[in-house]
């Protein structure tokens, strides 16, 4: 199960269900993905495929709707 918390322009920000605990958040775009830490600050994780320039992009809007990725999280994570 991925579901997706929002999309915007060609990006799909989503989770995964069966991952590790550390919060974070992926990114799919038609070219690649990338996936970036939300704790301790946010940070790329890893990518692939993604040009820098939209690495840039990315990681804009991930904190522009941090708030929005962390409640998300907590909702489908909780215990």
């Amino acid at each position: 199960m991925s579901p997706t918390i929002f999309r915007e322009k060609s990006y799909r920000f989503h989770f995964f269900s069966m991952e590790e605990e550390r919060m974070h958040v992926h990114v799919s775009t038609p070219g690649g993905k990338a996936k970036f830490w939300m704790e301790p600050e946010i940070s790329l994780a890893l990518s692939n495929g993604v040009p820098t320039h939209e690495l840039t992009k990315m990681e804009k809007i991930v904190k522009e709707h941090k708030d929005e990725i962390e409640r998300a999280w907590r909702d489908h994570f909780k215990n």
